[in-house]
């Protein structure tokens, strides 16, 4: 059980870091980008608009998937 509680902290760690440097960068007047991918479908109609981010889901699920592979090895 001890395991799983390291592995929780280990990842709220990760986020919180992730989390700051996209704020630095978004401060910095970097472009990041995420969310405005090529593949991203966004639809505006009068009073309407529809976003769906296809592209950035799967390049976070990626990320994501890559980082835990790490953890576990």
């Amino acid at each position: 059980m001890s395991e799983i509680g390291r592995t929780l902290i280990a990842l709220g760690v990760l986020l919180v870091v992730a989390g700051g440097i996209v704020l630095l960068l978004g401060r910095t007047g970097v472009p990041f980008g995420l969310g405005r991918l090529p593949g991203d479908v966004l639809i505006k109609r009068d009073g309407f608009t529809f976003y769906m981010p296809i592209t950035t889901s799967i390049l976070i699920s990626v990320v994501v998937t890559a980082i835990l592979w790490l953890l576990r090895r």
